[in-house]
């Protein structure tokens, strides 16, 4: 890509921009939430068309207009945001738009997708409808899509957000066997772990400009974070101590069935405290989704369930069984959630920054027929500036059309500033370039020592050891063990995650001598 430069109004999102892909090799492109990486591969794929600049493929000047085009020229693009037809099966998304040889063949496709499946070791029904789906399912849908198409260079935009470990090991194990067969693999990615696991090279972009590149084997994360920001970056984890912790949420016997009629939580018990911040730790699909969401009042428990809310001034306990989030909300509960899904349940990306906050906001003012636009443009321009959240405009601009981590920025902002007592947060980091995820850390730290209870589920063990004061495990949808951030090593937590333990096995595995913890590091 040569001279390559887009504008969006008065936005330059890249401005004369340089980047070589070499045959047979994974470049990692680096850079914060909004430098342009996401569109600068738009360009590459045939979302949009350069202003100025001109690609080429083998020293031969080509023209992508169109997504059609790229495909013809074997580029194939994974993008962050899902593009999938919810009422189709996985095989009908997977061949839509193909114009193949012959009738259409369902029966032929859905196998062709199974060969796929078992051989790079994803585990897809080809006959599921993506309603029914999971987050991470939609994404292995995403990746067949390109590889049944057989593109040369592929184009993975954050491949990995809604990934397992063992998964994102699989894929990277994928990208290296393509990479002996000579194809070329673009990766995008705020995971500097995995930057330096799985690419040769590394390209780095900051506001809008190439900065430059240097081979893998000569960075580590220190100097990537410099280079990507600009000025050096500390990346330590502040974790203080709150000087009051009372219990402010207490879940008793917590099931949830799906729609099927499966138990995705079986008799979760667990206790939520002001002043700690309480992390949930379990491979995807164990029942974290589930369990923020039925607190929150968006799914639907069984009779012996008992989710009970500490009011924090008059100490009073309120069951909040069976409450919608509106009922929630009415009865004097200040809960936010921080939604894994951005777009399907957190924010609405055709309306503008101000909106969305107003959706949180508009009930202020009781007694007042009109709404106040003055206070949540005020508060999106606070977040805005406080997350540094790139945009031209808070009321203007679709939120669609902002890069992916700084949609998160503006749902994570948005629910702080709520003032909430209980904060539940989904992956808040996921999508965010590290800088701001440590942003991120330091702002959920002030909450818990302002006395708000804070639940973080994440995928990061490394963060969840260092962030927060206890940590939840589930395995299956079941309670391995509650344990103290501070004692407790990583091998452990793994272990708890994939092996379901009793209450008094993991006391016992986790008292803390020495030879205890030797031995799950052995094991």
């Amino acid at each position: 890509m040569e001279g390559i430069t887009k504008h969006f109004g008065s936005v330059v999102a890249n401005r004369n921009i340089n980047l070589e892909l070499h045959e047979g090799e994974i470049l990692s492109l680096l850079g914060e939430n909004g430098s342009g990486k996401t569109t600068l591969m738009n360009m590459l794929s045939g979302i949009y068309y350069p202003d100025e600049g001109q690609i080429y493929i083998h020293d031969q000047p080509v023209t992508i207009k169109s997504p059609k085009d790229a495909f013809d020229c074997g580029i194939g693009m994974i993008h962050q945001h899902f593009k999938l037809v919810d009422v189709f099966t996985a095989t009908e998304n997977i061949i839509l738009g193909l114009h193949e040889q012959g009738a259409l063949n369902l029966k032929r496709a859905a196998n062709k997708i199974r060969e796929i499946s078992e051989r790079y070791g994803f585990d897809i029904d080809p006959n599921q409808k993506v309603y029914n789906m999971s987050v991470s399912q939609k994404q292995t849908v995403e990746i067949i899509k390109v590889l049944y198409r057989g593109a040369d260079i592929l184009i993975l935009d954050e491949p990995t957000a809604v990934l397992t470990p063992q998964e994102t090991d699989k894929l990277f194990a994928v990208m290296r066997n393509m990479q002996k067969d000579g194809k070329s693999l673009i990766i995008i990615t705020h995971k500097l772990h995995e930057v330096l696991d799985v690419s040769d090279r590394v390209a780095i972009l900051r506001k809008g400009e190439y900065i430059g590149d240097v081979l893998t084997k000569d960075a580590n994360q220190q100097s990537l974070t410099d280079m990507m920001v600009g000025r050096a970056v500390s990346l330590n984890i502040d974790r203080p101590q709150a000087e009051v912790i009372t219990e402010r949420l207490r879940v008793e016997h917590l099931t949830v069935k799906d729609a099927e009629g499966v138990k995705r939580l079986k008799d979760v018990s667990f206790s939520a405290n002001a002043g700690e911040i309480l992390g949930i730790a379990g491979i995807a699909g164990s029942g974290q989704r589930e369990l923020l969401e039925a607190i929150a009042g968006l799914q639907t428990i069984e009779p012996e369930s008992r989710i009970i809310y500490i009011d924090p001034d008059a100490g009073e306990e309120k069951i909040i069984n069976g409450m919608d989030p509106l009922k929630i909300i009415r009865s004097g509960i200040l809960l936010s959630f921080v939604p894994e899904d951005r777009f399907g349940m957190g924010l609405v990306g055709s309306m503008s920054i101000a909106d969305n906050v107003m959706l949180r906001s508009y009930r202020k003012g009781h007694g007042n027929p009109f709404l106040n636009f003055r206070y949540p443009k005020k508060l999106a321009n606070k977040i805005v500036n406080d997350l540094e959240v790139v945009t031209p405009n808070v009321d203007k601009i679709p939120l669609r059309r902002l890069s992916g981590g700084n949609v998160q920025k503006v749902l994570v902002g948005r629910e702080i500033e709520q003032s909430p007592t209980v904060l539940m947060t989904a992956y808040a980091v996921r999508g965010l370039d590290i800088n701001t995820s440590y942003t991120i850390y330091k702002l959920l730290t002030e909450q818990k020592m302002q006395g708000v209870a804070v639940i973080y589920v994440g995928e990061d063990l490394d963060v969840l050891l260092e962030l927060c004061d206890r940590i939840l495990v589930l395995c299956g949808g079941q309670v391995s063990g509650v344990v103290d951030a501070r004692s407790v090593t990583k091998e452990q937590i793994g272990l708890m995650m994939t092996q379901f333990r009793k209450k008094s096995e993991t006391e016992e595995d986790l008292s803390g001598t020495a030879e205890a913890k030797e031995a799950a590091h052995e094991e």
